[in-house]
């Protein structure tokens, strides 16, 4: 639908009011933001960002930045805006957070999911921490700007955008393709999954995504005779498509060291005085505990079968049957994943890619890692930063097309006994008032030097 005038469509008086100090406002604004609900169920089945975007964009505005509402189709909505740097001739970095969330049933929950209720030193609601927390904390620290009199030393473009938690068709992919010049000398960005304490055995981890594994979602369709239940036929569709199913979930598929993984399993041992083999890396992961875990969901390439697909009746043998498959591979292991199933789907089966998104990874020894890290340790001097592969994804791969090198840092200080896997759209999700706090002053002192 193309620009929304800002000034015209955004109530300033619906914002909150600039922060004095980069973590001031950022529970306020977290809770806020919960209390929109942006649930997206999937293709064609979304509430809209709407209001939730007007807020930003209101904040945005009253801190005396230059928003911009692009709306992808109605209620679609994203807000982007460029801060401009002391020094127009750096490179840009990026900081990209969505403002959709899954859906949440409130019967399931002790406070309603939009509430954004506080309380028990946590901000509750859906979308806790994935990821109105980042939008929060980013607003709290840029918003802090210009009463602080500080201006970042390069160029920071903040992307609120619509639709991740689908295909990001209408936020990040779609900004990308129609609006690519938004993002213009931006080299680096960072958003959701990474900075976040991962404590073990006393040493406190903060993982920083520096890859992502690819998606390949596949539909297999197996092809036979049709004939009555019956009679019992050798060329039956439905025993194809099973016999493929099950040599493929039975596969095992073997380790692959990325750069990434090789470089945590080395930093991570180092920290806990616990030897890694690389030509044992299982072992190794074993050894490492807890800590392993986070490397093991990256080590392989995986495919998970979800969705099957028959017959009309009971007593018809189908002349086809379907399966859809979720893949994921490993940083340069696309071809060998697509040739491993082929191999394993048999006579009378062929295989159609739905949806193909490459993996993405970033450079670990960087200027970038290294400015995060920095940031980390000056609110947690105990930080040990090291590098992680996502086992899934996000829009970091969207904006991989404009050539710009994605980072999943999100930071938050965590309690050891913070339960951070079953948040994420799980039940009763909820952030750490004191981790928001630390993370908006992560975010500020990051974008302000890198």
């Amino acid at each position: 639908m193309g620009l929304v005038d800002s000034d015209t469509t955004v109530d300033s008086d619906t914002s909150a009011e600039n922060p004095t100090s980069p973590d001031t406002a950022a529970v306020a604004l977290c809770s806020k933001l919960i209390s929109f609900d942006t649930t997206n169920r999937g293709p064609g089945d979304s509430v809209g960002e709407r209001e939730a975007a007007e807020f930003v964009a209101a904040t945005l505005a009253t801190a005396g930045f230059d928003p911009r509402i692009l709306e992808s189709a109605p209620r679609r909505t994203n807000v982007v805006t460029r801060i401009p740097g002391q020094d127009a001739e750096l490179p840009a970095v990026l900081v990209h957070a969505h403002l959709d969330v899954v859906p949440a049933d409130p019967h399931e929950w002790s406070v309603h999911p939009f509430s954004g209720e506080v309380k028990d030193g946590y901000v509750w609601g859906r979308g806790a921490i994935d990821m109105k927390n980042m939008c929060a904390m980013v607003l709290s620290a840029v918003c802090s700007w210009p009463t602080r009199g500080l201006r970042p030393r390069r160029d920071v473009v903040l992307a609120f955008v619509a639709d991740e938690e689908a295909h990001g068709d209408y936020g990040a992919a779609w900004l990308v393709d129609k609006h690519p010049e938004l993002f213009r000398g931006c080299v680096v960005g960072i958003g959701e999954s990474g900075g976040h304490t991962y404590e073990v055995d006393g040493v406190r981890f903060y993982p920083v995504a520096t890859a992502e594994r690819g998606t390949i979602h596949l539909r297999l369709t197996a092809r036979g005779t049709a004939g009555h239940g019956s009679r019992p036929t050798d060329d039956n569709a439905v025993v194809k498509l099973a016999n493929a199913v099950a040599r493929i979930a039975a596969h095992q598929w073997p380790a692959r060291l990325t750069p990434t993984v090789r470089a945590y399993l080395e930093r991570v041992g180092t920290a806990l005085g616990v030897p890694v083999d690389l030509d044992d890396v299982d072992g190794t992961v074993r050894r490492l505990g807890r800590a392993g875990q986070l490397a093991a969901r990256a080590l392989r390439n995986t495919v998970a079968p979800t969705m099957l697909d028959a017959g009309y009746k009971i007593n018809v043998i189908p002349g086809t049957a379907h399966a859809k498959l979720d893949g994921r591979a490993l940083p340069g292991q696309e071809k060998e994943f697509l040739d491993t199933i082929d191999s394993l789907l048999g006579e009378g089966v062929e295989r159609e890619i739905l949806d193909y998104t490459e993996a993405v990874s970033a450079p670990i020894d960087s200027p970038w890692f290294e400015a995060m890290a920095e940031a980390l340790r000056s609110e947690d001097p105990d930080a040990v930063v090291v590098p992680y592969c996502m086992g899934g994804g996000t829009d970091a791969k969207a904006f991989a097309k404009l050539g710009i090198a994605g980072y999943g840092f999100s930071p938050l200080r965590l309690p050891k006994d913070y339960p951070l896997s079953g948040m994420a759209h799980g039940v009763d999700e909820r952030v750490p008032v004191d981790g928001l706090r630390f993370g908006a002053r992560v975010l500020d002192r990051f974008l302000l030097t890198v």
